[in-house]
């Protein structure tokens, strides 16, 4: 008899000790956290990497206030430091207008870093006139330092592994609003990301190969802008050199072939643009 008192004693001892970490009290009621669902995932889908276009003092300024916000902002300084803005469970306004992979209002299901970079020497409108004359050479664009990449790497690998995002919904501001973004811009290394692990990057054989093809017979701008639709972009298969084509293949440019990024097509972007999709999706492969 005494062994089962002292039984039921520990066990309401420990019960009392549980009791906190699994009952919440809520104005006017109390949520018990004892039963937990294993059939469930994150909401976020994508990583959206930005630059601030200005320095650290203007970003916090900008991002801190009624308008905009990201849920990180990382500076340009040596120290491993990023500022987190947002809850990661919580919708930040980073993301505006955008599409990718069919899906609209990105903000809903992302993350977004601003890092903090000067961006160009130029405007934007002048970025376009200097890309129609074929002057995209006298644009100079901040630079990405070497210690501010690696802290970026530890903190996007965090975001990627803990939610689980897929390498082509890594992307930039740029990709999912092509006619009203550029960043991060073509300074920024994209290839340095893939090989920590972030990101889509194309086999350079495989670009090869798809490079001889097209030199000797380029696919249509059609049959183009249905490799551009089907990696995520969100572009209509018009046939026609459209500005939304033009911004498309801008941003794609910047991004997998920054030496060039006029927005024009040719054998180079085609063969990068189907190496990526053998690689990561098959599916979308024109021509399947």
């Amino acid at each position: 008899m005494c062994y089962r008192v002292m039984l039921l004693l520990l066990t309401l001892m420990l019960g009392a000790c549980a009791g906190p970490e699994t009952r919440e009290q809520r104005a006017g009621y109390l949520v018990d956290h004892s039963q937990v669902a294993p059939s469930h995932n994150s909401r976020v889908r994508h990583l959206v990497l930005h630059y601030t276009d200005g320095d650290e003092a203007e970003a916090l300024a900008t991002l801190t206030g009624p308008r905009v916000s990201s849920h990180y902002v990382l500076p340009r300084g040596a120290a491993p430091r990023v500022y987190q803005l947002v809850e990661e469970s919580r919708r930040a306004w980073h993301a505006g207008a955008s599409r990718w992979k069919g899906q609209a209002d990105l903000n809903t299901t992302s993350i977004g870093i601003e890092i903090v970079n000067a961006g160009p020497d130029r405007t934007a409108a002048a970025i376009e006139r200097l890309l129609v004359t074929d002057r995209a050479s006298t644009i100079a664009w901040a630079p990405y330092p070497d210690a501010q990449v690696d802290t970026l790497i530890a903190l996007a690998r965090d975001i990627i592994d803990r939610h689980g995002i897929e390498a082509t919904n890594v992307v930039a501001h740029s990709d999912i609003a092509p006619t009203r973004k550029i960043d991060p811009g073509p300074a920024f290394p994209w290839r340095r990301l893939h090989e920590a692990g972030i990101g889509p990057w194309p086999e350079p054989s495989a670009v090869a190969r798809w490079r001889a093809r097209f030199v000797a017979d380029p696919p249509s701008l059609a049959t183009l802008q249905e490799a551009l639709a089907a990696w995520g972009y969100g572009l209509a298969i018009t046939g026609e050199a459209d500005p939304r084509t033009r911004a498309v293949l801008r941003a794609f440019q910047m991004r997998f072939r920054p030496a060039d990024y006029r927005g024009l097509p040719d054998a180079e972007t085609a063969a990068i643009l189907w190496a990526l999709l053998e690689r990561y999706r098959p599916e979308g492969l024109p021509g399947r």
